[in-house]
């Protein structure tokens, strides 16, 4: 090439460069971003935050309803891109023939504080129930039920379990599978009715953590105790979608943030339009999840999420 065709093709560049023409920052097949919602309060909040941030960003969030089994398998077939709920270390018997094979990557810890396990009333627990191995010696009062939600959940599996080993003590008791939500009634009916009742409890919850309710010692090595909640993605996703995977990785909650959304969703409240409200009541709170991302046509992110939240 001579100089001169060298240098027009040069000023050409700057033209169009000049001109506001942004590079996208990702392929057009990553432009539909695909989350797992488990069915958990907690989840619902996290997945409303992502989604209502990765439509700021010209991304198009597809929120699936999954369980876990199905969750981990969609991701491993690659029909499924994000699960933002991945509870450890309870969950390690469900992700780990997953991450052992290389096809579900955990890239970050979005939440820490966080805790699981079988809890009761505050004043059965006073009565003599501290530990796991107490729910037996009262197997009568508790009418030999333990509370779980959805059948296929990790806590329903850990419960199952126990009930299955001697040393627990819970002989002849049954696991009632239900949702989060008919969970909780039934355990305000009993508690409101100075009933004894164990059940799967875990923070954060607003209606769980406004319960007087105690966590059961003595869980050992099943799951149950403090807990953090990590950041699934298939694999090749941080990859193949490097600014989406950015900003999904970026995604670090609070117990508070987390516990506000849910009190929004729990009394009604569309998992969407509760994350939008809470995103504009903390503006600022977006701004290292956006650190290092751009929109998905290559522009400021931070100027369009800003707009976004001003509607």
């Amino acid at each position: 090439m001579s100089r001169i065709n060298s240098l027009a093709a040069g000023l050409g560049l700057a033209a169009f460069l000049s001109s506001g023409v942004a590079f996208a920052a990702d392929p057009e097949s990553c432009k539909t971003v695909r989350l797992s919602d488990v069915g958990w309060t907690d989840i619902q909040a996290t997945t409303g935050i992502a989604s209502v941030l990765l439509e700021a960003l010209g991304y198009e969030p597809d929120v699936k309803v999954l369980s876990v089994p199905v969750t981990y398998a969609s991701l491993k077939n690659n029909d499924l891109d994000v699960f933002l709920g991945n509870w450890m270390p309870s969950m390690t018997a469900d992700i780990k023939e997953y991450t052992e094979e290389g096809s579900v990557e955990t890239v970050s810890r979005n939440l820490e504080g966080a805790g699981y396990g079988i809890v009761v009333p505050t004043y059965v627990a006073e009565a003599g129930v501290k530990s796991l191995t107490d729910i037996g010696k009262f197997k009568d009062k508790f009418n030999g039920k333990i509370y779980g939600i959805e059948a296929g959940n990790d806590g329903n599996r850990i419960i199952l379990e126990m009930i299955k080993d001697p040393a627990d003590n819970l002989e002849g008791f049954e696991l009632v599978e239900s949702s989060e939500a008919g969970m909780l009634t039934q355990a305000e009916q009993a508690m409101k009715n100075n009933e004894w009742i164990a059940f799967l409890g875990w923070t954060p919850h607003p209606i769980m953590g406004a319960m007087d309710i105690t966590y059961l010692d003595g869980m050992g090595d099943s799951g149950f105790g403090a807990a953090t909640v990590e950041t699934n993605v298939r694999k090749g996703y941080m990859t193949e979608c490097p600014n989406a995977g950015k900003f999904i990785s970026n995604l670090k909650f609070s117990l508070d943030m987390e516990g506000a959304i849910m009190d929004e969703i729990l009394k009604g409240g569309d998992a969407n339009s509760a994350a939008k409200a809470w995103l504009q009541k903390n503006p600022d709170a977006v701004t290292p999840w956006l650190e290092g991302v751009t929109t998905f046509d290559g522009g400021d992110a931070s100027a369009a999420v800003k707009a976004a939240l001003a509607n």
